[in-house]
């Protein structure tokens, strides 16, 4: 909601501004859909030549993190503590029954009801991975660190593609809207003869070329990446709060310790209130 009010408030105040100092939206109009077409045109065929089909697949998706954020929500965080609480609690009394969660989590009666943890390849294989190495007696809270850190760097890497391709348009757009501009340009030389009232519309026809590139890079495409961008990096504090929770239990802290420790690595704005977070451990909740 907020990005599309950012939107509409950008628009209004940008051709609002134009429309009380004077300027007339007929030039405008008439010449937008060919500029349109020739500077987006250029832009989408650009983007597609310079990336591969997963980074374009990865970045038509990441563009719905401009309207709806981060994927991970507050309850989406205490439902992380409270599911890592029970599956810790099942690896310190009985680590033998614990493989039937980590092997199969979809069948899993603590995984089951935080369904969106499990379709989470990242995070699935953070928890299941490192507790299963437990099981292994491979423990050491050090090493178990460096293999989580690896694998939220991964995931931030794969996150932070879309925002590079994002960027790469907005930075290419002014150019592109100095192409059409040129070419409205050749097109005016050719009308050289006509009065000056029609060069006047041509000039400025080719002119809307120069400012839809630039309007478009820096008032959508670039903000785009940007809302990309924050929206990964809020991703992220997931992934980490997964990771305090399983070093803390690997230096063989208790297990309320090491949920507290993870809620207090949380941000703010996403962090479970302790008492909210105790009822819901005590209760079992979930979705």
């Amino acid at each position: 909601m907020i990005a599309i009010s950012g939107i509409v408030f950008t628009f209004f105040m940008v051709f609002g501004g134009y429309l009380l100092a004077g300027g007339k939206l007929d030039i405008i109009l008439k010449s937008l859909p060919f500029e349109l077409m020739m500077i987006g045109g250029a832009a989408i065929g650009a983007f597609a030549l310079s990336n591969s089909a997963h980074t374009i697949k990865i970045t038509l998706k990441d563009l719905r993190k401009v309207f709806s954020g981060s994927i991970w929500k507050l309850n989406d965080y205490t439902l992380l503590m409270t599911t890592l609480h029970d599956l810790l609690q099942v690896a310190k009394r009985n680590p033998v029954a614990l493989e039937s969660h980590i092997d199969e989590p979809s069948e899993s009666d603590i995984f089951k009801n935080f369904s969106k943890v499990v379709n989470d390849h990242t995070a699935i294989d953070m928890i299941c991975d490192t507790l299963r190495t437990g099981t292994m007696n491979y423990s050491d809270p050090h090493q178990i660190e460096d293999l989580l850190d690896k694998k939220i760097e991964e995931k931030k890497h794969h996150q932070e593609i879309s925002v590079h391709a994002l960027q790469a348009v907005a930075d290419g757009l002014p150019a592109l809207g100095i192409v059409a501009a040129v070419l409205g340009v050749i097109k005016t030389m050719g009308s050289i003869d006509q009065p000056p009232e029609v060069l006047g519309k041509l000039i400025g026809g080719a002119l809307v070329g120069t400012f839809l590139g630039v309007f478009l890079a820096y008032c959508l495409v670039a903000p785009f990446a940007a809302k990309v961008k924050s929206s990964a990096d809020e991703d992220i504090n997931f992934y980490r709060a997964i990771r305090e929770v399983l070093v803390s239990f690997y230096q063989n802290h208790p297990v309320q310790t090491c949920i507290e420790v993870a809620r207090q690595s949380i941000p703010h704005d996403l962090r479970p209130d302790f008492e909210v977070l105790s009822t819901a451990i005590r209760a079992g909740k979930r979705e």
